[in-house]
């Protein structure tokens, strides 16, 4: 084989690949132990029928009838009582032969870096014979698939062994686990030695386990990990088993004993050399959306020492996938433009390919309920509002109470409009959707992954619309703003107490636990940051009041097409605030907001 394939940008395909001809020995193996056995046994029979004396098969001396029952019933005993423990320890694996998978390459959309990186990793194990013995190399015999759920890792698992042509091996951590003590470590030892089994059958075999933290959580004081400790012996067990792929078969254990047996008597320099064990060709696969959780040991180079990572899928990304999904559904011509299947992959941001998939599926059964067989845009925007801000709840308001609820959104969306101009208004509503009686949905312009101050002062200033609406309209504001409040206060004490914006460069995430954790506590836990999360929001109410002032016909317009419509989507927001009088005072010409900490009192 040429070195240079094993290193290509495609998986092996020619028929000289390590894996092939071990397969191909492998079956000659067997068809010629089976002509060893059945060949003596095909002559004794040929011999008795020509003698005259053929061989008759059946019962000679049946049971007798009285003893029948007796017979059953101890037959059921026997099985009640022995099947359990015989199956107690056997490993709880699903066996896919290559054919049974209709996953491949071309199917694994939006992450080209990940699918090069397990490419070049089956290779090796294609080539693992030639890499081994031609350059000295040690293949890879395990590797993570580490990323948050639904972004494909069992599925590329697949596909690399369908493209493979070796059984996959699945399991799922949680069948590992057992009633019995030390039958978990007993399915752990099966489910490998199963692999090794077939690698040896078949030239190779990949084994997959969902969810590896389940039996390979850290040990208590390895490190790591969120705290829980695991089954120290199950882990050892895993640990073990992940150094076993050189572990000769049972046949060779048996002639590497008679062997032993005749050393024993013979001398030093005559002694008989047992053959060295060959490696099974193994390639595990573990998939965990929580690595951190894992034990030290098992990521050393030798276990898995390789992790690759899957994250949510770019916008372009998403663009694929959508191109993949949407050829196997029926959807409406208009849906083929490329302009709108570019909004669409600017508006699934965050989401995962499974995630997309699901959206489509839902696009499918909105378009059923309209009559049509066909998926159109109508049918995505109303799947995708459904998803993300829950099922339509219509309650009746009273007619105060429905006021208030318009004014209230219309003041969101009239800040929104003024301060955000990096910012899409996508739907203003004030239909009970889950718990929020109205709501205002809007995003990013342009995918981004970063925010600047202005940025986040702009948030909190959307947050606090619907209640300086509220004030001016009424005198007053109510119990609505009780969620608005919550997102700027954690906007505010991220800004002093994670993002050096609030007057100080104390970074409180220093202090301890996971990035993020508990920094909202952290922050306000101390009367300077409490100060200095109160200076942030005065100073951005104040401003949104000022601006709501001066722009209460933006509010007004919006508060009276809610009350007649109760729900705007997209363009329709920007036409009422377009057709209302063009008076817009940017907020972002005020005063900036500023959070000046005030230093803490001398002793």
């Amino acid at each position: 084989m040429d070195l240079k394939s094993i290193g290509q940008a495609g998986v092996l395909r020619t028929a000289v690949a390590d894996v092939a001809v071990a397969r191909e020995k492998a079956r000659q193996a067997r068809l010629l132990k089976l002509a060893l056995f059945l060949g003596p046994l095909a002559a004794w029979f040929w011999l008795r029928l020509v003698s005259g004396n053929p061989v008759r098969f059946g019962i000679s001396n049946p049971v007798p009838t009285e003893l029948m029952p007796a017979l059953v019933l101890m037959i059921v005993l026997c099985a009640v009582l022995i099947l359990p423990l015989l199956g107690a320890g056997r490993s709880p694996h699903v066996l896919y032969r290559p054919s049974e998978l209709t996953t491949s390459f071309a199917d694994v959309r939006g992450m080209p870096v990940v699918v090069e990186e397990v490419v070049k990793t089956l290779n090796l194990f294609l080539a693992h014979r030639t890499f081994k013995e031609r350059m000295g190399g040690t293949p890879r015999r395990a590797i993570l698939f580490e990323g948050p759920p639904g972004t494909g890792k069992t599925y590329l698992a697949k596909a690399m062994a369908r493209e493979a042509g070796v059984p996959f091996f699945f399991v799922s951590s949680s069948a590992f686990q057992s009633m019995y003590y030390g039958q978990t470590n007993r399915k752990i030892r099966n489910y490998f030695k199963a692999l090794r089994k077939a690698a040896r059958k078949e030239g190779g075999a990949i084994g997959f386990i969902e969810e590896i933290d389940a039996i390979g959580a850290a040990r208590s004081g390895m490190g790591g990990g969120s705290g829980r400790e695991g089954i120290s012996g199950v882990v050892n067990e895993l640990l073990i088993q992940l150094q076993s792929f050189d572990q000769p078969p049972t046949g060779r254990r048996v002639r590497g004993w008679f062997v032993d047996q005749l050393n024993y008597w013979l001398p030093t320099s005559a002694h008989l050399k047992k053959p060295s064990p060959e490696p099974a060709n193994i390639l595990v696969i573990g998939a965990t959306n929580r690595k951190d959780d894992l034990d030290p040991a098992l990521l050393r180079p030798g276990r898995f020492d390789r992790a690759v990572y899957f994250d949510l899928p770019s916008r372009r990304g998403r663009r694929e996938i959508l191109d993949y999904y949407l050829a196997r559904k029926a959807h409406a011509p208009a849906l083929d433009t490329p302009e709108r299947r570019d909004t669409l992959a600017a508006m699934t941001f965050g989401y995962s390919p499974v995630m997309i998939e699901h959206l489509l599926d839902e696009a499918l059964v909105w378009a059923l309920r309209r009559g049509d067989s066909r998926l159109n845009w109508d049918d995505i925007q109303q799947a995708r509002m459904t998803e993300e801000l829950g099922l339509k709840q219509p309650v009746e308001y009273t007619e105060a109470e429905r006021r208030t609820i318009a004014t209230h959104e219309a003041g969101h969306a009239t800040v929104a409009y003024l301060v955000g101009k990096g910012r899409k208004l996508e739907v203003l509503s004030i239909i009970k959707r889950g718990a929020a009686l109205g709501l205002l949905a809007h995003s990013d312009l342009e995918e981004r992954f970063t925010s600047t101050k202005t940025e986040i002062e702009a948030l909190i200033q959307i947050a606090f619309g619907g209640m300086v609406a509220e004030e001016l309209f009424f005198g007053e504001s109510g119990t609505g703003p009780s969620g608005d409040l919550q997102a700027a206060t954690s906007a505010a004490a991220q800004m002093v107490g994670s993002f050096g914006m609030g007057g100080s460069l104390v970074s409180l995430e220093a202090a301890g636990g996971m990035p993020g954790a508990n920094i909202v506590s952290k922050v306000l836990a101390s009367d300077t940051g409490r100060e200095a999360v109160e200076a942030i929001l005065e100073t951005a109410k104040a401003a949104v009041t000022r601006s709501l002032q001066e722009n209460r016909h933006l509010v007004e317009a919006l508060r009276d097409a809610l009350l007649e419509r109760d729900e705007l989507v997209g363009q329709e927001i920007l036409d009422v605030l377009r057709g209302a009088e063009p008076v817009v005072v940017d907020l972002r010409e005020a005063a900036p907001l500023q959070a000046e900490v005030v230093p803490p009192a001398e002793a």
